[in-house]
């Protein structure tokens, strides 16, 4: 399967996100991909909450998700929407960072919402409390296609090995890690990360990324790593998208995979054992 991996600068700003994030799908597909996957928070990204409430929609009524939606419909792919932002009914408010699978026929295969959140220090002055406008999600999802088991998962879960355990011991071929990774954490830890989750679980890793600046009409703004990577089961980058926007092909052949936990069976290994 000819995979393409979308790496994006997102703004505050939906409507421009969306067009961006069209165009380099469509040039995904114009050559040949029939998997496309978009970074984690496609919609936008925000540190002014009061204008991040304002422009963000509950799932049913989101621009952003029925426009790609129908895209993927129109091009006959399958795509993975790495994240959106989304209102949800939530009694205090939060919302959710939700990722999804969307069918060759428009449709919604999956959804998954991030289960670890960013609140962490990377400096005085980068400080992070992912939790406190996101409501954590709770529910691993494994996800079935013509083409592979799919196990869904988003960004800072990547530092959370056994939610990758799991999922690889339920059978996922191909784990998909979009993300909005930070500028520093990112340079010490992004591929380092991916390449022990495909190493430890015999499984391609796909990590669509945010890249570079983001401004914000009210905000501060953030920057992100970028790199986008896919990673193959015994460990080795198949491609890194390094710094700028754009688009990055890689070939899934699954027998990689059966290949590789032959080689090394370790998900069969494991022991329970006592203490500390």
């Amino acid at each position: 399967m000819r995979t393409a991996l979308v790496q994006l600068t997102v703004t505050d700003n939906p409507a421009q996100n969306l067009d961006a994030t069209l165009a380099l799908i469509r040039q995904a597909s114009a050559s040949g991909a029939g998997f496309v996957l978009t970074p984690e928070c496609t919609n936008g990204l925000w540190s002014d909450r009061a204008a991040q409430r304002a422009a963000l929609h509950l799932q049913d009524d989101d621009p952003t998700l029925a426009v790609l939606r129908d895209e993927a419909a129109r091009r006959g792919i399958w795509l993975l929407i790495g994240s959106l932002a989304l209102k949800t009914d939530d009694a205090d408010g939060r919302f959710a960072n939700r990722s999804f699978l969307i069918g060759p026929d428009g449709m919604i295969a999956a959804s998954y919402d991030k289960i670890h959140m960013f609140d962490v220090k990377v400096s005085e002055t980068e400080v992070y409390r992912e939790s406190a406008a996101f409501r954590p999600g709770a529910r691993a999802v494994l996800v079935d296609t013509p083409f592979a088991r799919i196990g869904m998962t988003v960004c800072y879960d990547v530092r959370f090995p056994h939610l990758y355990r799991r999922l690889a011991q339920g059978g996922a071929q191909v784990l998909t890690v979009p993300a909005a990774f930070n500028h520093i954490t990112g340079a010490a830890h992004w591929e380092v990360l991916l390449r022990a989750r495909a190493i430890e679980n015999g499984a391609f890793v796909l990590a669509p990324a945010q890249t570079g600046f983001h401004p914000e009409a009210s905000g501060k703004g953030r920057r992100t790593h970028g790199h986008s990577l896919a990673v193959a089961p015994w460990g080795e980058v198949l491609s890194d998208a390094g710094s700028e926007p754009g688009v990055t092909f890689v070939e899934l052949d699954l027998t990689r995979v059966d290949e590789t936990r032959h080689r090394i069976p370790s998900l069969l290994h494991d022991r329970t054992f006592v203490g500390p």
